[in-house]
């Protein structure tokens, strides 16, 4: 078995899977692999996986499978994997930190204290005591972020189309967890109908100065409709951690105000990395054709 490594995992994936074959992270020979492991940085089109005439399984390490031409591969005999499982803990805690530091103006009082600037007087902070969180989108992430929203004692709202009953938040409509959201946080899949489901019109129907949160898929948000409302003050802040590209390529979101923007981090923290190997590890060893 050929296994190749073409995105970035834990330093201790190759001897891991060692004992399995060849590992290597040359994408010059992605002819040869039998075996793809990938994250969010390879795009694996129609033309990608046709140039790959040995591959038989594909594993993502993360969440989502959408860079990943599924019905193609499929039809191709090749078998696509992900680890949903193991990435809920991090992304959660990220969702948490850019709530707290756009609340909390961190970003604004750390630059401040680094220049020489003594911002206390400039710094108005609110609190998540008892404010509406709401989640649209209620999977493994979701919940994760509604359990530690409940040790703020914030009110848990949620809405998804294919969710009617959760214990962790109230359950309602789209418009109405729009309408009662001071804080929203998005964990929805990239979809023809989740496409740019942010908006202008979705906008107005949020509560003047809401916060937006969005550790989900970039391309979920109208970026040039979330800058303009923060802009304006409809939104109170918005905080990124997913693009249109990674780097992001002119995003309006740079130039907003009341932003905090990260790099498209949330799933790598160290605990998460050493998670997915383990069930990329457990994924390989239990596939037939090895």
């Amino acid at each position: 078995m050929k296994i190749l490594i073409a995105d970035a995992f834990d330093a201790s994936l190759p001897e891991r899977l060692s004992r399995f074959g060849e590992v290597f992270d040359d994408r010059d020979r992605l002819a040869e692999a039998n075996v793809l492991l990938v994250r969010s940085k390879t795009k694996c089109t129609k033309e990608f996986l046709d140039s790959a005439p040995n591959l038989k399984l594909i594993i993502r390490g993360g969440v989502g499978i959408d860079n990943i031409d599924v019905a193609y591969a499929e039809s191709k005999g090749i078998t696509v994997n992900n680890t949903p499982a193991a990435s809920s803990v991090a992304v959660a805690e990220l969702a948490m930190t850019l709530m707290l530091s756009l609340i909390n103006k961190v970003p604004f009082g750390h630059e401040g204290m680094v220049s020489g600037d003594w911002r206390k007087k400039k710094i108005k902070r609110v609190e998540l005591f008892k404010k509406t969180l709401g989640l649209v989108g209620i999977g493994r992430i979701a919940t994760e972020v509604a359990k530690r929203a409940k040790a703020f004692e914030m009110n848990v709202i949620a809405y998804d189309k294919y969710v009617e009953k959760s214990d962790h938040a109230q359950m309602k409509s789209l418009d109405e967890v729009l309408a009662e959201s001071d804080y929203l946080s998005l964990h929805t899949p990239l979809t023809d109908e989740t496409a740019k489901m942010i908006n202008k019109e979705t906008i107005a129907k949020m509560k003047d100065g809401a916060f937006i949160i969005n550790t989900g898929r970039g391309k979920c948000v109208d970026e040039e409709a979330v800058a303009e409302a923060l802009t304006s003050g409809k939104l109170g802040g918005y905080g990124n951690d997913v693009w249109y590209s990674d780097p992001p390529e002119a995003s309006p979101l740079v130039k907003a105000p009341n932003v905090v923007l990260l790099p498209h981090i949330g799933a790598s923290s160290k605990e998460n990395l050493l998670r997915i190997g383990d069930i990329i590890v457990e994924i390989v060893e239990a596939f037939p054709n090895k």
